[in-house]
């Protein structure tokens, strides 16, 4: 299943005909393709192994649930329009809150 070259869409993604024609050569995997198929890890260990190395560089991965709460716009608008990371700054005054609270 291919699909048509667009330019539009292209220019606006950063792409040229011949990006497009270089990746619409890779034909689709068949079933045996899938059946030979490798993890990363036993393909290319090196490479996996590098990967590996940069994740855990970045430090311990802290887990957030998404929720979703009724707010009244004014804060929201207010919150929003203290800038990028708004959300986060949230989850910090929310957690001082309740060890405070404790």
């Amino acid at each position: 299943m291919s699909k048509e070259f667009d330019p539009i869409h292209a220019a606006a993604h950063g792409y040229t005909r011949e990006d497009w024609d270089a990746v619409t050569d890779n034909p689709e995997w068949t079933h045996e393709d899938f059946a030979r198929a490798r993890p990363l890890s036993e393909a290319m260990p090196d490479l996996h192994a590098g990967i590996l190395e940069t994740i855990r560089k970045r430090g311990p991965v802290r887990t957030k649930t998404p929720v979703s709460i009724r707010l009244d716009d004014d804060l929201v608008e207010k919150l929003r329009a203290s800038g990028p990371g708004w959300q986060s700054r949230v989850n910090e005054a929310l957690q001082r809150w309740i060890d405070t609270a404790a």
